[in-house]
């Protein structure tokens, strides 16, 4: 047996207090009438209510009132393991479109590639809201959904040359996913409930960054409980990086404006940045490779993930048994009302 809301049995003071106080008047009573001479011989000459059955309603009346608040403290009996409906999490992958991302040491390039094993990542969500940031200098963003066909199709044929700004601004890219995971604008009962899921950010990008500190940003989502996966695309060798024409014809390679060629890679300075994103979210690095079988260890995580909520979410079920002491309560409060105070003669 046990109380769903054991502080209220405090207020069974009130019926102990009561029978303190009808014990005490029952001696001042047999006192007071000591002094007056014989004790039955008053009691005969007193017209009064019959002490028995005083005694009788203040016993009911003080069993009705402590039931009752046993009643109301909500008794329990017994008690079931139960898991409860398992959830999905919310998560938001940013993926970096900046040109660097077309250098071809990922084939066909690390942007295509990762957009391909992405699609199939997304195809393998269950329950889970999906929102998606492509970045460069600037982002775009396709809002939190379960329509996982649409989130595909979002960036399938989007490429560097459709973003706003060029660069790099993984700061920004990060501030942009934490926003949509916090996006209330719609609030009502179910987006209340969805705040309760656990969030993750999974930031893609071959690390090079040009605009902001997306170290101290990382800072601030963990503060909202967010983790962040960074996955690093590309080698650790310079890489060219492809230009192209407006119809998608190759044009050579990216130059800068002495005429050098532009490389990329994925440099140990790079990796050291992204690493810190992660661990100042409690979350993890993972080099993505040439075929991007990093983003299967995301996959692995966040499954883990989701069991480790499951299971932080069992619950001990018991039985309600509140009557047992509420229907003797009204009963005992009852005959206490209807029960006269002299004996009928």
């Amino acid at each position: 047996m046990r109380f769903a809301e054991p502080n209220l049995l405090f207020f069974l003071i009130a019926p102990a207090l009561a029978i303190v106080f009808f014990i005490v008047g029952i001696w001042l009573r047999k006192r007071l009438i000591s002094r007056l001479g014989t004790g039955k011989v008053v009691e005969a000459q007193l017209r009064r209510p019959s002490p028995y059955l005083r005694a009788a309603k203040s016993i009911l009346l003080v069993l009705g009132l402590a039931l009752l608040v046993f009643a109301t403290a909500r008794p329990q009996y017994g008690g079931r393991v139960q898991q409860l409906k398992k959830r999905g999490i919310d998560v938001v992958v940013a993926l970096d479109f900046s040109k660097s991302m077309l250098a071809q040491d990922v084939r066909p390039n690390r942007l295509e590639r990762a957009k391909l094993e992405l699609a199939g990542f997304i195809k393998k969500l269950t329950g889970d809201r999906i929102g998606l940031v492509a970045f460069a200098g600037d982002t775009m963003r396709f809002p939190l959904t379960t329509d996982y066909t649409a989130a595909v199709t979002f960036w399938k044929d989007l490429t560097p040359y459709d973003m706003p700004v060029g660069g790099t601004a993984i700061g920004k890219a990060l501030n942009a996913a934490n926003a949509m995971l916090f996006d209330n604008r719609d609030e009502d009962d179910v987006s209340k409930a969805l705040k309760s899921r656990s969030k993750v950010i999974i930031l893609l990008t071959d690390g090079e960054d040009h605009i902001g500190t997306p170290v101290d940003v990382s800072k601030e989502i963990a503060k909202n409980g967010v983790k962040v996966f960074t996955v690093g695309i590309g080698s650790d060798s310079p890489e060219l990086i492809p230009r192209y024409l407006d119809d998608g014809t190759a044009m050579g390679y990216q130059k800068d404006n002495n005429g050098e060629y532009i490389t990329t890679s994925l440099s140990a300075e790079n990796e050291d940045t992204l690493k810190q994103i992660a661990a100042n979210t409690q979350g993890r690095y993972f080099r993505a490779g040439s075929d991007l079988s990093g983003l299967q260890a995301v996959v692995d995580e966040i499954r883990n993930m989701k069991q480790s909520e499951v299971e932080s979410r069992k619950t001990v079920l018991y039985d309600e048994v509140f009557q047992w002491f509420l229907l003797p309560a009204i009963l005992f409060l009852l005959l206490a009302f209807l029960l006269p105070d002299r004996r009928v003669k």
